[in-house]
């Protein structure tokens, strides 16, 4: 497993922990991260904290990486078995995601949403 992937591993794990601190320690300062709620991009980790802790409040989501593979331009391609529960346990979504991640100097820079 190369170093990206394992760092995406533990970025999921967090996430799925809700352990925030730990999450945004992996990012870059100056993070591009995708708003999967309402279209976008937030930016900075202070933007990705306030997303987050919004969505959590609405939402349960649970991402476990499934597939990984590097594209042409570097980036780190995951696709993800996504569940989102609404705040009572009640099933709203569940397929497979595709996100996009680039790397640099050991932190995530940016992530996308892509179409599977």
């Amino acid at each position: 497993m190369s170093r990206e992937e394992d760092l995406i591993k533990r970025v999921y794990a967090g996430f799925n922990s809700r352990d925030m601190d730990g999450v945004l320690a992996a990012l870059h300062a100056d993070v591009v991260w995708a708003n999967g709620m309402d279209g976008g991009h937030i930016h900075g980790r202070d933007g990705v904290r306030s997303y987050w802790t919004r969505q959590w409040q609405a939402i349960d989501p649970h991402v476990e990486p499934l597939t990984s593979s590097t594209d042409p331009d570097g980036k780190l391609a995951v696709e993800v078995h996504q569940t989102v529960r609404d705040r009572n346990g009640s099933l709203l979504s569940d397929k497979v995601v595709g996100h996009l991640f680039q790397i640099e100097d050991g932190l995530i820079r940016r992530f996308d949403i892509r179409p599977t």
